[in-house]
């Protein structure tokens, strides 16, 4: 029996063990992918206070390290469920094991935004991605497209304007929405072209890998190929919070209905990071989540 279960390997997981351990708590992580969540998809993270510049990779492995130290233990499953006992609760996991806690922290944190084409899951890995600093590497000389135009497009857009030949900003909207910084540093590129006012209608492909896409443009209704050897889709994030609505309430976009205490309408359930309803995600508002879910986790805990 663990004291504080964290489902979640993010910035607002690790931070909510960190808090937990240190207030004298066991805790367990269960993380389904990598650690650090969406965070080491950055290859610059320059406005966390107190760090002139570090990359997400770095961020999240330093946060592991420092929950490892304190002693907490770690587990790569997928947890599809939570059940309520009062007093403890079960997870469960995809891989068929059950793990008892005191407390559940839930920091599911969120996935990509798909553009809902044709192809376009069989695609990625095959010219289809979503991390410029995972895979930006293999286009180093091509030509690329980034389908978005808000802060993460225009930071994945940068880092490959210096290894691509050329970029493709490809945004449905009138302008951009990012930075007006990130925008200055990014379209003063020659090897950078901006499309607004654009719909992506097809992804083209040869021998099971991307060769090109179809774009209509909005105003004129005239269509246009676009021969490209990867896309980057950088169009929002979804939470992942289904599983847990019983014991925590969505809002109407599917993210946890919790205010700035991390609390839901199960006692002994909390919620933490991206996956909560919020106006602001920031590495900085994570890292806060988890730190208010833990203690108050510990605050239920001691008084039960």
């Amino acid at each position: 029996m663990y004291d504080v279960i964290v489902v979640g390997g993010g910035p607002a997981g690790m931070t909510a063990a960190l808090y937990a351990l240190r207030n004298g708590k066991t805790a367990l992580v269960i993380e389904k992918n990598g650690f650090g969540g969406q965070i080491t998809h950055s290859p610059k993270v320059e406005n966390y206070p107190g760090t002139l510049q570090m990359s997400g990779n770095e961020f999240a492995d330093k946060m592991l390290d420092q929950i490892l130290a304190q002693g907490a233990e770690i587990e790569f499953e997928c947890v599809t469920a939570v059940e309520d006992h009062g007093a403890y609760k079960t997870v469960l996991t995809e891989e068929g094991n059950a793990f008892e806690g005191r407390a559940v922290i839930l920091a599911t944190g969120v996935r990509h935004r798909l553009l809902g084409l044709k192809g376009e899951e069989d695609l990625i890995g095959e010219g289809v991605s979503f991390c410029a600093v995972c895979d930006g590497d293999f286009y180093t000389g091509k030509r690329v497209c980034v389908a978005g135009g808000g802060n993460s497009a225009l930071q994945e857009a940068l880092l490959l304007a210096d290894k691509c030949a050329q970029v493709v900003v490809l945004q449905d909207l009138p302008r951009c929405t990012g930075e007006q910084k990130l925008q200055d540093a990014l379209f003063r590129r020659p090897n950078v072209k901006l499309y607004t006012r654009v719909k992506i209608l097809s992804l083209q492909q040869e021998n099971g890998a991307l060769t090109g896409l179809s774009i209509r443009k909005e105003e004129s209704g005239e269509e246009e190929l676009i021969p490209c050897d990867g896309l980057f889709v950088a169009i929002g994030l979804i939470p992942q919070n289904e599983a847990f609505s019983a014991l925590a309430s969505l809002d109407p976009y599917g993210y946890f209905d919790a205010d700035e205490r991390c609390l839901t309408h199960t006692p002994g359930v909390f919620v933490a990071g991206d996956c909560r309803s919020k106006s602001v995600r920031q590495l900085a508002t994570a890292i806060a989540d988890g730190a208010c879910a833990a203690l108050a986790a510990c605050q239920w805990i001691n008084q039960a």
